[in-house]
């Protein structure tokens, strides 16, 4: 497979504003954090409507395990010219293992900025594995360029499990065209390192990427 996931089968994750896929309910959510005047850093989550456009830096990907550890998320990633991380040898209380495989890459958009798209479901990662196989098979004929992504909804579908038939939705994409690489991928109108450093331990500062902090990518849609 693509991303080489195994059915058997590091390095943390940086602190980036997120975006996220509900399996349940097929949505895609932007996550903004903010600190109140009292210093307390409050979360909102706001549904993204279809179809979805997003630049995609598949030439970044990474891929390794994700879990949660007394309810932190636990990221354990290489780049995927790298041998993927070992399994972290933590497990719930009914010794099965919490970190499944997953992958963590940044997307963008005009309107989101620079986001972290990170996930170790099945239902995502499936068909993320078949996305960048296409763009695997298309990036020769479009050097120094990215590839938009266009999500036009989600897919409903039934697992049988021994706890009876689960039923969820899987993402449906496409590649749909190639841009040049916007700067923001490579830190353009991003906070200084410096000012990542001060924020809270796994929570993400709010986006405040302006159209023109943006700039090159078709001005990213």
């Amino acid at each position: 497979m693509a991303l080489g996931f195994s059915e058997n089968s590091g390095g943390g994750s940086a602190i980036n504003p997120i975006i996220k896929y509900d399996t349940r309910s097929g949505e895609f959510l932007r996550v903004d954090r903010s600190q109140g005047s009292d210093g307390v850093w409050v979360k909102s989550e706001s549904e993204l409507p279809f179809p979805l456009k997003l630049a995609v830096d598949f030439a970044n990907i990474k891929v390794g395990w994700i879990g949660f550890v007394s309810g932190a998320p636990d990221f354990h990633m290489a780049p995927l010219d790298q041998p993927m991380p070992p399994r972290p040898d933590v497990k719930d209380a009914a010794g099965k293992p919490i970190h499944n495989q997953g992958f963590q890459v940044m997307v963008a958009s005009k309107d989101l900025g620079l986001r972290e798209f990170t996930s170790g479901a099945k239902t995502v990662t499936v068909p993320m594995d078949q996305l960048h196989s296409a763009y695997e098979s298309q990036k020769a004929d479009h050097e120094g360029k990215v590839p938009v992504v266009t999500i036009s909804g989600a897919e409903r579908y039934s697992v049988d499990t021994p706890q009876g038939q689960l039923t969820f939705k899987k993402p449906v994409w496409s590649i749909t065209e190639w841009i040049d690489r916007p700067a923001l991928f490579d830190g353009g109108g991003q906070p200084s390192p410096a000012a990542a450093e001060t924020a809270p331990a796994m929570v993400a500062p709010p986006a405040s990427i302006t159209p023109s902090e943006a700039a090159t990518g078709a001005d990213l849609f």
